[in-house]
């Protein structure tokens, strides 16, 4: 396969982590080889989606009759996602959400390292979560400023969300992973993801009543 350089869609890329999950479990089973029919057959996706998906991240080159080498494409695979730079994030807002993030162990293995956390109540400040130290919000511009920080993560209630935005931006966040239910606005040079669960949850009960719906009439 060629790797190319282009803007990929949203749907491939929420794709990309399931075949690196994919493949190293293959990997663990003692396979060497695969092809893309049979990873688009296990997956339940298109052969010829999986082909182009993979071409955008890898080089590896198939042989017939045997397919991809699975070791170098979880490393191309891999490299694409940016796994194998770890970076570095802070996070603000340390209530029920926040600890469930920090207690998290999964994030390192797809190149997440959660430094601190931060939050503005004093009864949970200089505390730890997982070994991650709690520090009051006052303090946040400084450490992100000193350790090159470049990735936020908001877990704080819709009201205070903009504030801690405009907090992350102006001491130099230049990514943020936002879980607060709530629009956001940065500057063009800022990334920015929204991990809407209400949004998530409205959709995953539509599917469910279409799901029953079809069973019933069956």
């Amino acid at each position: 396969m060629r790797g190319v350089n282009k803007a990929m869609s949203m749907a491939t890329m929420q794709r990309m982590p399931n075949y690196l999950s994919y493949l190293k479990s293959k990997k663990k089973e003692g396979i060497e080889n695969i092809t893309t029919v049979i990873i688009a057959d296990d997956m339940n996706l298109n052969a010829m989606v999986v082909k182009k998906d993979l071409q955008a991240a890898s080089t590896v080159e198939g042989k017939p009759n045997v397919g991809f080498n699975i070791e170098q494409l979880i490393i191309d695979v891999g490299k694409f996602l940016g796994y194998d730079n770890t970076k570095d994030a802070i996070l603000v807002g340390a209530g029920q959400l926040g600890k469930v993030l920090l207690s998290y162990k999964g994030f390192y293995n797809y190149g997440l390292n959660i430094v601190a956390a931060f939050d503005n109540n004093k009864k949970i400040v200089d505390t730890e979560i997982n070994g991650k130290k709690i520090f009051d919000t006052n303090k946040l511009t400084d450490l992100v400023k000193r350790m090159s920080v470049r990735l936020g993560i908001i877990t704080v209630p819709k009201d205070n969300a903009q504030e801690v935005c405009d907090l992350m931006v102006s001491s130099g966040i230049k990514a943020i992973w936002n879980f607060a239910p709530s629009h956001l606005i940065v500057p063009k040079n800022v990334v920015l993801m929204n991990e809407d669960l209400a949004a998530s949850l409205a959709i995953l009960s539509n599917k469910l009543k279409e799901l029953l719906k079809s069973e019933e009439i069956l």
